[in-house]
């Protein structure tokens, strides 16, 4: 046995440590596990936010779908038949609230696009306009694309539906969220790889509770029935909110602050030299080697009759 090797302490943890960390021996609880209750308490006080923009054409359903995802009346919609003119330009209208859940505060803004793409018809698959804004959009902010009305299809027009839907995503470079390169683990990858395989997620949203076998159901009733919002034989929205919220939200929200806008910023400073030069202007660019150089002396007048002047 070598003389200088200790052995190890019976109470000292057993998980193995990287060769560029030294295993620290505790002689006991120090209370370090009291982080994560503090780190509860300061997020119970400040609540979380979170962003979200609805994109598609009017009459699809979309201030359903988000009343729908958050259980409440965040979103009012035009009921059809008012004859409610197509916005001529696309202007963002954007809302706000504060949805509490046991204690959690979310505020939660959500921004609708009226008027994009109705002018623009073809349900076969994305249409260019969807192509160039996509591209153009998944360098910015994380998108989840949705089939919207998934009940005015069939189960096998869903499915074909959804397969082209992927192929244009692939054939045009349009990466989606959860993007595989960051995909942190086994475990993640696992995951996130069953839900691209279910994206464009077939939903349906209503906002109104029907009585189904003795039980309250969010739910859309139609001739033949109700359909159930929340049942995965009608339709994948359990698979959107669990997405959204139950098992990504904080990871969008990562991802939107550390690459996204992380992105944005390094962009709009590499740029930053072609903008005007307005009050407050900050020249960010490298300075020349000229510059570098010792401070030109500058004169400072004593008074308006005084012709005297002092160099510093």
């Amino acid at each position: 046995m070598d003389p200088l090797r200790r052995s190890p302490s019976p109470c000292s943890s057993s998980r193995p440590s990287s060769p560029s960390t030294p295993p620290c021996e505790m002689l006991g609880p120090v209370g370090i596990e009291a982080v994560l209750d503090q780190l509860k308490i300061k997020a119970m006080k400040m609540g979380f936010e979170f962003n979200i923009m609805v994109v598609g054409q009017s009459g699809l359903g979309k201030s359903t779908m988000v009343n729908t995802l958050f259980k409440s009346k965040v979103w009012k919609s035009n009921p059809p038949g008012l004859g409610v003119p197509t916005p001529q330009t696309l202007q963002l209208h954007s809302v706000t609230h504060v949805i509490e859940e046991k204690g959690v505060k979310l505020k939660l803004t959500v921004t609708d696009t009226p008027g994009f793409g109705d002018q623009i018809n073809n349900d076969k698959c994305l249409r260019p306009l969807d192509i160039e804004f996509l591209q153009r959009l998944c360098q910015t902010v994380n998108v989840v694309p949705v089939i919207a009305r998934a009940d005015s299809l069939t189960m096998e027009e869903r499915e074909a539906f959804r397969r082209r839907i992927q192929q244009n995503l692939r054939t045009h470079c349009i990466d989606i969220y959860p993007q595989k390169c960051f995909d942190e683990d086994i475990n993640d990858k696992i995951l996130n790889s069953k839900l691209r395989d279910r994206i464009p997620f077939a939903v349906v949203g209503a906002d109104r509770e029907h009585l189904v076998n003795g039980r309250c159901v969010l739910g859309r009733k139609t001739k033949w029935g109700i359909i159930e919002v929340e049942n995965m034989a009608h339709c994948e929205f359990p698979l959107l909110r669990d997405l959204l919220i139950r098992s990504h939200l904080q990871d969008l929200k990562d991802i939107t602050h550390n690459v996204h806008y992380e992105n944005y910023r390094v962009i709009r400073l590499n740029e930053s030299h072609l903008l005007p030069r307005g009050p407050g202007w900050v020249n960010l660019a490298p300075a020349s080697p000229g510059q570098l150089t010792s401070p030109r002396p500058f004169k400072v007048c004593r008074g308006a009759h005084d012709d005297s002047e002092d160099e510093f």
